[in-house]
């Protein structure tokens, strides 16, 4: 039996790295904790201790003149390897386990206290070396040399540190606009369809109310329970949510649309099992809205009864869903027109944002059929 562990468990508090979707938001906002990434993360330590190594070599090369012998070049070299591990690696460590401590602290309050401890580092590490060294026999003391020294290494540590402090700060300035631009795109989206929902399905509504709540009150009062939850989530704005809700949701629109469509309106599920179905995700409204322009455009231009089929497939890490439309055969409807209204970009848009370019809403219109997919990928973690 595959091992399913389920969507609420995948995007609860405790597991929010595990989940299913890569939501691009979420991504971006573990991005922008704090303008300096988790160094530790960025390279692994061996890269770092490399990184270290050839810094620390074109060091001592640039300071090639005050080194006589290939004995002191190797001393030199050395000293600065032991000097650089010691102050960057810890001093890493240090800020990624201070970061919960940064993150409530201004930028530039943050960045001096980073200075400082790099600085900080920098100049304990190069005492306790030049100390060694001289206990070695491998450096004369000299109060002034030795002073200068520390000074000297203590601010190129420091200039270094702002270089790396500036640009961590742009990107993460470039990230911050690229989160904005993602929300007010995502938002725009979202208040299009909420646009293209409320007017003529509210009045709709409306009107079946009023002609229910005199002939049949409890039939009023379960309709209303329908329209609440609906609205309730158009008006939560553009997010991911389980595909059980999803259903949920469109099966409170298509009660609500019966209520009016009479017998005009007879739709099928193909569902993957309740298991299966239990990990799924997509973008709210998504199939909802998909459903609701094919009422529009076909449903309500007809006196037929139209058939609607539903199908949803989950394989090899991707979700398909069909649905299939079949066309009145009697009344008259311009397939160059239907292909116009079957238009699904904005929805497609809100499904790429959360899921990948490869995500896609297609639509093809035959003279007897509306096929459209919705199809996204999607990690299953069972395989």
């Amino acid at each position: 039996m595959k091992n399913w562990r389920s969507y609420r468990y995948k995007t609860s508090q405790q597991n929010k790295s595990s989940s299913i979707a890569k939501d691009e938001v979420a991504l971006l906002a573990e991005r922008l904790e704090f303008f300096i990434p988790k160094l530790m993360e960025v390279m692994k330590p061996w890269q770092w201790f490399i990184y270290i190594f050839f810094w620390s070599l074109f060091v001592t090369v640039i300071n090639r003149y005050d080194i006589a012998t290939w004995s002191d070049f190797l001393i030199q070299l050395f000293s600065r390897v032991l000097q650089n591990t010691l102050s960057i690696i810890p001093s890493l460590y240090l800020i990624d386990y201070l970061r919960p401590i940064f993150k409530g602290m201004s930028i530039p309050k943050a960045s001096m206290y980073v200075l400082a401890l790099l600085m900080v580092a920098s100049t304990i590490s190069m005492i306790l070396v030049m100390l060694v060294m001289i206990n070695v026999g491998w450096f004369e003391y000299d109060r002034q040399t030795f002073i200068l020294n520390i000074l000297f290494d203590a601010v190129i540590s420091g200039g270094f540190t702002l270089v790396f402090l500036l640009y961590f700060l742009r990107r993460y300035r470039e990230t911050n606009a690229l989160k904005q631009s993602f929300e007010q795109k995502l938002s725009a989206q979202n208040d299009v369809i909420k646009s293209r929902i409320a007017p003529h399905f509210f009045f709709n509504t409306i009107n079946t109310l009023v002609s229910l709540i005199e002939s049949n009150p409890a039939r009023a009062s379960a309709l209303l329970q329908h329209v609440s939850a609906l609205f309730r989530a158009s008006f939560n704005g553009a997010r991911e949510i389980s595909f059980e809700e999803e259903i949920a949701l469109c099966e409170h629109y298509l009660a609500i649309e019966s209520s009016r469509l009479a017998d005009k309106l007879e739709v099928s599920w193909q569902l993957p099992d309740e298991d299966v179905m239990y990990d799924m995700v997509i973008t709210a409204l998504t199939l909802q809205s998909v459903l609701e322009k094919m009422l529009l455009n076909v449903v309500e231009m007809t006196t037929e009864t139209i058939y609607i089929n539903i199908r949803v497939t989950w394989q090899q890490h991707r979700v398909v869903i069909t649905i299939g439309v079949a066309l009145p055969k009697k009344t008259m409807i311009i397939n160059h027109d239907l292909r116009q209204h079957m238009n699904f970009y904005i929805q497609a848009e809100r499904l790429r944002a959360y899921f990948g370019q490869s995500a896609d809403i297609k639509s093809s219109v035959t003279s007897s059929r509306i096929i459209t997919v919705i199809d996204y990928p999607l990690q299953d973690v069972s395989l």
